[in-house]
């Protein structure tokens, strides 16, 4: 009998672990293979949304060939001169064709051997008809494709309707501004990024804004089983990017592997308790990766404001530091170098702030090119010089071999001197940095106390209140004798054309500044201020005729100045003065009058 329960202890105890070991182990697989594939799902959405924004931008980049070339259209009143020239500079490796297509009928291709097609009535034709004639009653940009070119591959036509408006603002249609984007091309940097990380992908549209069946567009025709979907518009257009990891979200061989051991680990009693500990160590990976900028590696916003706010809780007494900080004209380095330029900016200033700051220092993150610095235990005094001495340091990054530098501006408030709360602290620290910029950037500031804590748009005041406020007309136009865009005008300039806004004074001049001018003294007044400026002045001074938005003319003083901006390139800055206006407030002081008004004679 004793023998009998020893035998049966011996094998049911053992039957029992090893039923309960294996159904620990099985249960453990599972979750394992549930949380590998939420994490690589997590990860697939986070790289769809990135790379749905860079397919984004590509599109738009094509759309904004059509814009500019639209521009033109409206400035010259419907009429495209040197059009090939024009399609010449704006042509780049993703563009098939830049067409125009007045009353609906292409007319003129670039490049001019595709002229071979002949004429094409879009607005009746049967295959392009229909979403032509909704992209002009809409008013609304619309893409159609893709479809086999003759020459090889795919294309999507971008057309862009084109409304003139007549002088008493009624608008009538003028025609399409097309342009034919390469399919994959247009898509390379992004296509090649997604296929370089492991992904299969597959790019769709709607056929029409109309449709909601999606067509193929680029990657692979097959259907992707149980992919990620990201869903995005294109001026109305529905677009559809689906991605899969190559391997898929699971990793079969790792199940395996696992099973194989665990069921050794079970059979030696250890397998539940390394299960449980594999278990426990992916979800701290989990939480980690949800606190953590995958770009950068340092703490994402949540992250950073969840560790900050632990510190104040704990420590409420103690002094510590806020600093935020951000990339100066971070935009053009994404417009100039690519985002992936830009991406190798930040990592690179990341990297710099780990090595600079101590291992207490929390650094993270907020967003775009912005990051926070926040260090315990320390005063505005005793940290300024080494904030300093971080922001003046020279900071390099690289681009096809070649080294470029860019800069970083830097502001700082103290707690509990100058805020209550983390938010509140952020604020003052942002508030500073903010202040920097209004300086000239590259530089490091404190929030001073007492300073009133105001939100980042009303620090931007000072400049547009000045400007509106100048007792005097002030207008700002590009120095380029074939393209004189208006690109600013103060509140006295509206009113002394009689305009409302400055969409009215655009309208009525077709944001040229030469139509300000009376016709009759157009070419002169030209000649006058270039002769000034090419005899080495900075400045000119020339009378005219000032049209007005109701027709009538007023006579004017010109004083301008020529300066070389760093986003519009070389422009004037003018101050207008009315001739009458100054005779009757100042009279015989000055020596204008009847003899300029009679001789009509440019100042000197």
């Amino acid at each position: 009998m004793k023998k009998l329960k020893k035998l049966k202890k011996r094998f049911i105890v053992p039957a029992v672990v090893f039923i309960l070991g294996m159904c620990a182990l099985i249960g453990a697989i599972y979750v394992v293979g549930k949380s590998q594939e939420q994490q690589n799902r997590t990860n697939a959405k986070l790289n769809a949304m990135t790379y749905t924004e860079r397919i984004y931008g590509e599109l738009m980049e094509g759309i904004g060939v059509t814009d500019t070339l639209k521009q033109v259209v409206i400035s010259g009143d419907g009429n495209i001169n040197k059009f090939y020239d024009i399609a010449e500079n704006m042509m780049d490796d993703s563009i098939q064709s830049i067409q125009i297509a007045p009353n609906g009928v292409v007319n003129e291709i670039y490049p001019e051997d595709l002229n071979e097609s002949g004429k094409i009535d879009l607005i009746n034709d049967s295959d392009r008809g229909e979403i032509s004639r909704y992209a002009r009653d809409n008013d609304t940009v619309i893409m159609q494709g893709p479809f086999e070119l003759k020459q090889g591959g795919y294309g999507i036509a971008v057309r862009n309707p084109v409304y003139l408006e007549d002088e008493n603002g009624k608008k009538s249609f003028w025609g399409f501004t097309i342009v034919i984007l390469k399919v994959p091309e247009i898509f390379s940097h992004s296509v090649e990024a997604l296929s370089n990380f492991g992904y299969k992908y597959s790019l769709q549209k709607c056929a029409s804004p109309w449709d909601d069946t999606y067509e193929w567009v680029n990657g692979s025709k097959e259907a992707l089983n149980d992919p990620v979907i990201y869903d995005f518009d294109v001026y109305g257009g529905k677009w559809r990017l689906e991605i899969l990891p190559k391997s898929g979200f699971y990793n079969n061989n790792y199940l395996i592997y696992m099973f194989i051991g665990g069921v050794i680990i079970v059979l030696l009693l250890t397998g539940l308790t390394a299960t449980l500990i594999s278990i426990n160590e992916n979800r701290k990976n989990f939480k980690r990766l949800a606190v953590t900028d995958t770009l950068t590696g340092i703490y994402n916003r949540l992250g950073f404001d969840e560790q900050v706010e632990q510190y104040m809780r704990q420590n409420p007494q103690k002094h510590c530091v806020m600093a935020m900080l951000d990339i100066d004209d971070f935009k053009l380095v994404n417009d100039m170098y690519g985002h992936a330029a830009g991406d190798g900016v930040l990592k690179k200033l990341a990297e710099s702030m780990k090595q600079y700051f101590s291992k207490d220092v929390i650094l993270g993150r907020n967003g775009g090119d912005e990051f926070s610095i926040f260090m315990p235990d320390c005063t505005v005094v005793e940290v300024k010089p080494f904030l300093k001495k971080f922001t003046e340091e020279t900071r390099k990054f690289y681009c096809k071999g070649e080294a470029h530098t860019f800069t970083i501006s830097l502001g700082f408030a103290e707690y509990p001197v100058l805020a209550d709360d983390r938010s509140q602290l952020m604020r003052c620290a942002d508030i500073a940095l903010y202040k920097v910029k209004m300086r000239g950037k590259n530089g490091c500031m404190a929030y001073r106390e007492g300073e009133q804590v105001k939100s980042r748009a009303k620090l931007g005041f000072a400049m547009k209140d000045i400007i509106n406020n100048l007792p005097g007309a002030f207008i700002v136009y590009r120095a380029d004798k074939e393209n004189d865009e208006i690109l600013l005008a103060n509140s006295e300039l509206l009113r002394l054309t009689g305009c409302k806004n400055m969409d009215e004074l655009l309208a009525y001049t077709g944001k040229s500044f030469c139509n300000l001018i009376r016709p009759d003294e157009q070419e002169s007044c030209q000649k006058s201020i270039w002769s000034q400026i090419n005899g080495g002045h900075s400045n000119d001074y020339i009378f005219f005729h000032m049209r007005k938005a109701d027709g009538k003319y007023i006579s004017v003083l010109d004083h301008g100045r020529i300066v070389d901006s760093v986003h519009n390139g070389r422009v004037f800055y003018v101050m207008i003065m009315d001739l009458k206006s100054l005779q009757r407030h100042y009279g015989d002081c000055l020596e204008l009058g009847g003899e300029v008004e009679k001789s009509r004679l440019l100042l000197p």
